[in-house]
């Protein structure tokens, strides 16, 4: 009687142990799962604007709102531009590392600058600035 006993609370032990550990993994993979990818793109530049910088700013904000409606409405995708004379303008271009007018995709430890490519093509040829800007969003978002 006493090994039945005994037999049984180890059994009942290990029985424990494996649910326990069942539970936790499956914790683990719904935190996973639930964290997305977010996607801030920004525009940073002086109040004096050339035609080619509202270009950029035009350009960019036409591109994420067509080819990401649904990511945008969500939230992970996000287009801020940013007045650099503005007096609360410092701490973000502090945050995101720039120092003048800039083009910036940032998404978690990542920082793509596309000022050049915003800045060659926005006039001239916007739909190659579009593809620039697909091209850097895409892999982020996955």
């Amino acid at each position: 009687m006493k090994k039945l006993i005994s037999l049984s609370v180890v059994m009942l032990f290990v029985l424990s142990f494996f649910s326990v550990n069942s539970f936790a993994a499956d914790k683990k993979t719904k935190t996973a799962v639930s964290k997305a990818p977010k996607v801030e793109v920004y525009y940073f530049h002086f109040t004096r604007r050339c035609v080619t910088c509202n270009a950029v700013e035009n350009v960019t904000k036409e591109a994420i709102a067509e080819m990401y409606p649904q990511q945008l409405k969500a939230g992970k995708i996000t287009f801020t531009g940013v007045n650099l004379d503005e007096e609360g303008s410092k701490a973000i271009a502090e945050k995101c590392k720039a120092e003048g007018q800039a083009l910036l995709v940032i998404s978690g430890g990542k920082r793509i600058d596309l000022t050049d490519k915003g800045f060659m093509y926005a006039r001239s040829k916007p739909e190659n600035l579009k593809k620039e800007l697909n091209n850097t969003i895409d892999p982020l978002l996955k």
